[in-house]
């Protein structure tokens, strides 16, 4: 091996995971250069967690705004996936890190992924030209998907979430702590939807978090990186409370309903 490489240094090694995050000696802790101590009793945990991704500071606008997409998707009850994987796991006689964990990995393209997508979606919007462009870029995507990511609910008729956070970023649009058009476009991707349907269809909650991550210069998968984050809230919460339930192997059905058998139509 050292005929290949050569002979590896002390500086080799610490090179090896060289990181602008974090740096640790001795007494000293420091995230993006700032001490920990600094940080801590100064800083909210949003505005950490940006400071400690981005290695810059937000405006309180922005804070405002990105905390509020990660309150908005912490939660949607046991019918999530995600969360009834996590009480189903925490009756399985694992540690609540365990339980977490299984939930976190079930959040992917399908269930997890549609705020990722829809920021690309909008960016689409922006580079074509914005609002405008709206309807050329959604028969686009149609013709690769009948699905459209951040737009519809299969509970919601209207996301209760979708209204307060655009409000939201309208309100740190005027305040100049956004520029808007990632707003903008997603407006005219509802109005291109809206179009010959009897009923709308709004935004849900991937695509009102999109537009916040979008207007906050978040590239796509951060989006579902803080979806993640965000969701663990919630995942903690169902996972504690069902550990505390006294069931043991909790499948995902009653006892007393048995699956149908046969070939599945």
């Amino acid at each position: 091996m050292t005929e290949r490489y050569g002979e590896p240094s002390v500086g080799d090694v610490a090179d090896w995971w060289r990181t602008s995050v974090t740096r640790i000696a001795p007494g000293v802790v420091e995230h993006r250069g700032v001490p920990v101590q600094d940080l801590i009793g100064h800083t909210d945990l949003v505005s950490a967690a940006w400071l400690l991704v981005r290695g810059d500071r937000p405006t309180p606008g922005q804070a405002r705004l990105l905390e509020a997409a990660l309150v908005g998707s912490m939660d949607h009850g046991p019918q999530a996936p995600s969360i009834a994987v996590a009480r189903m796991a925490a009756t399985c006689g694992i540690g609540i890190n365990n339980a977490m964990a299984s939930a976190v990995n079930t959040l992917g393209d399908s269930h997890g992924g549609a705020g990722e997508q829809c920021v690309e979606l909008l960016a689409e919007v922006v580079a074509a030209g914005g609002a405008p462009a709206a309807r050329e870029v959604v028969a686009a995507w149609r013709e690769r998907s009948p699905y459209l990511p951040g737009f519809g609910h299969r509970f919601h008729p209207r996301d209760p979430r979708r209204d307060p956070l655009l409000a939201l970023v309208a309100r740190a649009c005027d305040a100049g702590d956004v520029a808007g058009e990632h707003l903008a476009a997603a407006l005219a991707v509802e109005d291109a939807l809206a179009e010959g349907r009897p009923r709308p269809v709004p935004m849900n909650i991937d695509g009102a978090t999109a537009v916040i991550y979008a207007e906050l210069g978040f590239p796509p998968p951060l989006a579902r990186g803080f979806f993640v984050l965000s969701r663990s809230i919630g995942i903690l919460a169902h996972a504690w409370e069902e550990s505390g339930s006294g069931r043991r192997n909790k499948g995902p059905m009653p006892p007393s309903i048995l699956p149908s058998y046969g070939d599945r139509p």
